[in-house]
């Protein structure tokens, strides 16, 4: 299995070829379109020198070119009838047609390093040709002859040519060994996550990823970090819902069955049957209220959007729930109030009755009797708000934020009402949720508290 490790290895190893031979091949154009006839061109005017220097010199013609050489230069001379006489370095190849010869003998220039062939990976610079050379006339003796020149770059950057192979070497295995390091060090936090990854996947959400740094693996390593406490809020919160939800479901259990139990008895008078009877009733219809709200829970979970969307006239809708429950709320002598214009919305009309329905159960439920309920609809431009005010017995500041969360109850007194399940304001956020509103709530304790609902 190839790591990612190997991956950039090789992948950097290849880009680091691959630019050479591109630089390489781009310096030879270089050379051959631009430095080449400025080389042709700066040589020629050497040799014209040399021949200059040579006419007004008192010395012999082996003498004043021996010396010369000796600055770094490669001689051939020739008066086109003998084999010629070279001086200095020796040329690798001596090959020169009697054509070209003869041509500088009648005063014409070679330019033998312009007219070079090109040729992809060599440079002519470095072609110790005598071919590859600077041809004029020069008289010797009286005697037509033809000088060719070309500098001995072997002499001239021997040194240097050294120092630079020292330098490419050293460049090679440096680069080498800092791409080695550096990509593990590139893959180090991509191992750590892989290794928090396998610890996430096995249950274990405490990882500690080094989010300092400030590139796009910090980045990432931020997010990762954030998903795994977010994660373990999940399932944190998944423990408490499954806790929460066999205490709520024991509880009427053991009632019902503590019951049953009771009505065994052969000695039971027909008040304590009845009112044992009763009891279980209650408890089946709390339980049964609890798994239509579990499974109302679950539906409104799976969905992202209302999929069932009609006009629903909003007013009448809060008439009609101030009618249906009407026993709650003259039973505690509440005075109960209704200040609404024609609103009509498209929505789900099932789903925002249960949402008002439980709001308002909730302030009759909690507000003492002679108390006051206040209700107000209204449109504004930017849509529909719904206000319901209670004189009830409030909620504390600790406990505003948490209200909405399942299974939720602020209080004491309020976890022992046997028919609350904690569900119904959770169910209140999800069915707003769904319309894209917001719920928001005020309270104060013994005060009464106010819920605002706004609809888009």
């Amino acid at each position: 299995m190839r790591t990612l490790y190997i991956r950039i290895v090789v992948v950097t190893l290849l880009i680091m070829v691959t630019s050479s031979v591109v630089a390489f091949i781009g310096s030879n154009l270089y050379y051959q379109m631009i430095l080449k006839p400025s080389n042709d061109e700066k040589n020629t005017e050497i040799a014209r020198d040399v021949v200059e220097l040579y006419n007004e010199a008192s010395i012999g013609e082996s003498s004043f070119f021996e010396k010369t050489a000796k600055l770094s230069y490669q001689f051939y001379v020739t008066d086109g009838k003998g084999a010629g006489t070279f001086y200095g370095e020796e040329f690798r190849d001596r090959t020169l047609s009697p054509e070209v010869i003869r041509s500088v003998l009648n005063g014409t220039t070679y330019h033998g390093m312009a007219e070079y062939p090109s040729t992809t990976f060599v440079t002519g610079f470095f072609s110790n040709e005598l071919s590859n050379s600077i041809g004029v006339p020069i008289e010797i003796g009286g005697v037509p002859h033809a000088m060719f020149m070309r500098p001995n770059v072997k002499q001239q950057f021997n040194e240097i040519h050294i120092l630079l192979s020292v330098l490419l070497l050293l460049t090679i295995v440096f680069s080498m060994l800092i791409v080695f390091f550096s990509t593990r060090y590139l893959v180090k936090p991509i191992r750590e996550l892989t290794v928090a990854t396998k610890n996430i996947a096995g249950g274990d959400y405490s990882i500690q990823l080094n989010e300092n740094r400030k590139d796009e693996i910090g980045t990432l390593a931020k997010s990762f970090t954030t998903m795994s406490r977010q994660l373990m809020q999940v399932e944190s919160m998944r423990q408490e819902f499954v806790s929460n939800v066999s205490h709520e479901i024991q509880t009427p259990l053991s009632s019902m069955k503590g019951y049953a139990n009771l009505l065994r008895s052969p000695s039971l008078s027909k008040e304590d049957q009845d009112y044992y009877t009763k009891v279980i009733e209650s408890e089946s219809t709390r339980l049964s209220k609890l798994s239509k709200q579990l499974l109302t829970l679950a539906s409104l979970d799976k969905d992202r959007g209302v999929t069932k969307s009609e006009p629903v006239d909003l007013t009448k809708m809060l008439q009609a729930l101030i009618v249906q429950t009407r026993w709650l709320w003259e039973g505690k002598d509440l005075a109960v109030s209704l200040e609404a214009d024609e609103v009509k919305y498209i929505g789900h009309e099932e789903l925002l009755y249960q949402a008002f329905e439980n709001l308002v159960t909730n302030s009759i439920k909690y507000t003492p009797a002679g108390g006051d309920i206040n209700m107000s609809l209204y449109k504004e431009q930017k849509g529909i708000t719904f206000i319901i005010e209670d004189t009830g017995i409030g909620i504390p500041p600790e406990h505003m934020e948490k209200i909405f969360d399942r299974f939720y109850k602020v209080d004491e007194s309020r976890s022992h009402e046997r028919d609350s399940s904690g569900l119904g304001l959770s169910i209140v956020k999800k069915i707003i949720s769904l319309h894209h509103g917001n719920i928001h709530v005020k309270s104060l304790p013994n005060r009464g508290t106010t819920f605002t609902v706004t609809l888009p």
